[in-house]
């Protein structure tokens, strides 16, 4: 692409539109939106593949800002690319309920691919996107017909690449050999606390290199000429993904150019009229279109309708030529459940098992029926359970980086196509937490396997038995969380976390547990309400015992115990804390009694049955941290034997 002097005033259009963003809502980050206005519209003007009419089109080229705090630079591009974002939007910038939150948020404004602002997240994500891009074209498309053939771009900050998971996705990145995958690194030198020297001293473009991507420079980050022609070599480099070293300017054109406070701070009014009169600008008035930019932007936002009717008549001689390819296409965009999937007979778990082996036996299961489900661990697949045994090519191997891993799966979960897991022990998502939080923000319906789940893995002692894990994932509004009793609750559970369009997480145990069979139509039903009454007493109740995962089989030798004593017990499976908040009122009554003293047992911290149960209860939990010794010594230590939850249950009936 040629670019002239209108697109030079495109260029500006953005940069003054986002500093009187920032400027009206005295809030914001003008130091990006000056510095890279270039870099987004090189990609966006000469090779970005979107149609705002369908900003969804399956084909589209995915653009993600991981620099998020440069928003007021995206929204601008929305603005003009006619996404639907009024000069109203704008104005709003960064004010309640407005179109243009101080972040891009995915799901809330058209046209924003995902949610970004933590840094390296988007970064993260980008990878995921490219990787299901890779995917689905090793599924779908032939010599003749590439049905899935678009690019990944991404403008990363310095700071995106100081984060730890930036270097994780990185690796992976470069080891898969994503060639659909462009990052533009806006190279400015600066964060919020001055020069990067003051703490980054290392060789980015070695570190790339090192990790297998393409690494190409861009002397002058202003030149739009010299951007395009890295972008096109970048485009045919097909190996590996590539990364543009962009030097550019933070706060271009303004009195605060190459400063840190330029990063956070607004531009005062005078700073404003400085930088736009630097510009060349011919108007004082904020928010000023010219018509020429107005058209010009106009003019190529058309040409993505044209790219869309090429694909759209691609994909009819597609179907008609390749009609079992195209029924596959439909099945994996259709994210279908087939009728009868999780309706297996009793047969189908036959002795007693750890959950994470019954959740390995049901992902299997789920691989033959749904074409799109696929996923990995964190170099755990032996442990997790979570290799695929038909179609190895189907495992994701994520090696050791569970934070990447998860930022990973989001991005593959936001892509569209396919159902993707990852996969490791409970006290790892400490690793991931930041991933887990976004993927709740954006309702991304993003699996995350979670084995090892209490004490029960034993030996290997307090820095892997999670304690705290299960209630602190259970506050992160959004989440889902299923921590299955039994290879049948665990069979459930599966069915809700691919059904979910919510993230999920299955919260699974290492040693072995009894099965339920007997229970399999209460379990059917009632792993879907969270909470269920699982056994209730031939007399009279005394007491409700109450459980989650392992711990429900410990709660039926209790009640052994206690009947014994003439105490009769209901036991009720709490299988989510969030499914069973949602039930309604009515069935709540139904399942807790009133007047019935309540006892909870979970391995892992006690708080929140109370708030769950909405009156008194009674816990026995672990308030302290694990102990290295065979799991049913440490459960003995810890008091969590049928033993202690009888003798306790004793005294509360008295």
């Amino acid at each position: 692409m040629k670019f002239d002097t209108t697109d030079q005033l495109c260029v500006d259009t953005l940069r003054t539109l986002s500093i009187d963003m920032v400027g009206q809502a005295d809030s914001g980050h003008p130091g990006l939106p000056l510095g890279a206005a270039p870099m987004a519209y090189a990609i966006w003007a000469g090779h970005l593949k979107f149609v705002p009419s369908d900003p969804v089109w399956f084909d589209r080229d995915r653009f993600v800002l991981s620099a998020g705090h440069g928003s007021s630079l995206l929204y601008s591009m929305l603005h003009l690319y006619g996404y639907g974002l009024q000069m109203e939007d704008l104005k709003k910038f960064r004010q309640l309920d407005s179109l243009t939150p101080g972040h891009p948020e995915y799901g809330h404004t058209k046209g924003v691919e995902t949610t970004t602002g933590p840094l390296g997240q988007g970064f993260a994500n980008a990878v995921g996107m490219a990787l299901a891009e890779q995917l689905l074209a090793r599924k779908l498309n032939t010599p003749e017909f590439p049905l899935v053939d678009h690019f990944t771009y991404v403008i990363c900050g310095d700071g995106d690449l100081m984060e730890g998971v930036s270097y994780e996705a990185a690796s992976l990145a470069g080891h898969l050999k994503l060639g659909k995958l462009i990052c533009l690194f806006d190279s400015n030198s600066i964060t919020i606390e001055g020069s990067t020297s003051i703490a980054f001293s290392e060789d980015v473009k070695k570190r790339f290199v090192a990790q297998c991507w393409q690494v190409l420079e861009v002397e002058n980050g202003n030149d739009l000429d010299e951007l395009d022609a890295a972008i096109k070599k970048a485009k045919r480099e097909t190996e590996m993904p590539s990364m543009i070293i962009c030097k550019t300017h933070i706060g271009w054109a303004s009195p605060k150019q190459d400063k840190s406070s330029v990063h956070g701070e607004p531009l005062k009014p005078d700073e404003i009229l400085a930088t736009k009169k630097q510009l060349g600008w011919t108007s004082a008035e904020p928010f000023f279109v010219p018509e020429e930019a107005k058209a010009r932007f106009e003019k190529q936002a058309e040409a993505g309708e044209k790219d869309r009717k090429r694909w759209l008549k691609l994909w009819k001689n597609y179907s008609e030529t390749l009609p079992e390819k195209a029924e596959l296409a439909k099945a994996l965009l259709g994210r279908e459940i087939p009728e009868g999937l999780f309706a297996q007979d009793a047969a189908f778990f036959e002795k007693p098992m750890a959950t994470r082996e019954a959740s390995g036996k049901v992902i299997n299961l789920i691989a033959d029926a749904l074409p799109g489900f696929t996923g990995g661990s964190a170099d755990l697949g032996p442990s997790t359970k979570t290799d695929f045994v038909k179609e190895p090519e189907r495992t994701l191997h994520f090696g050791i980086r569970e934070h990447g891993m998860a930022s990973i799966v989001n991005g593959l979960a936001l892509h569209g196509g396919l159902i993707p897991f990852g996969a490791t022990f409970l006290t790892f998502s400490d690793y991931m937490r930041p991933a887990l939080r976004l993927a709740a923000i954006m309702q991304a319906p993003s699996i995350f396997v979670f084995t090892h789940d209490s004490i029960g893995l034993g030996e290997d002692g307090p820095t892997h038995q999670p304690v705290e894990h299960l209630m602190s994932l259970r506050l992160i509004p959004g989440l889902l969380v299923l921590r299955p009793a039994d290879a049948w609750e665990t069979l459930y559970a599966w069915e809700i976390a691919v059904r979910s369009k919510r993230p999920t997480c299955l919260a699974l145990s290492r040693q072995k547990l009894p099965l339920m069979t007997q229970y399999k139509e209460k379990i059917a039903a009632g792993v879907k309400r969270g909470a269920y009454l699982l056994r209730g007493p031939s007399t009279v109740p005394s007491i409700e015992l109450i459980a989650t995962g392992s711990e429900v089989s410990t709660l039926f030798e209790a009640a052994a115990l206690l009947e014994k004593d003439g105490i009769a017990a209901r036991i009720i499976s709490v299988p989510s804390f969030e499914l069973f908040r949602e039930q309604d009122k009515a069935y709540k009554d139904s399942l807790f009694l009133p007047n019935l003293p309540k006892l909870a047992v979970e391995a892992g911290r006690s708080v929140g049955w109370t708030d769950l149960v909405g009156t008194e209860v009674e816990t026995i939990g672990i308030d302290s941290y694990g102990k290295s010794a065979p799991a049913a010594e440490a459960y003995k230590a810890l008091g969590l034997t049928a033993e202690t939850i009888a003798a306790k249950a004793r005294k509360m009936v008295k």
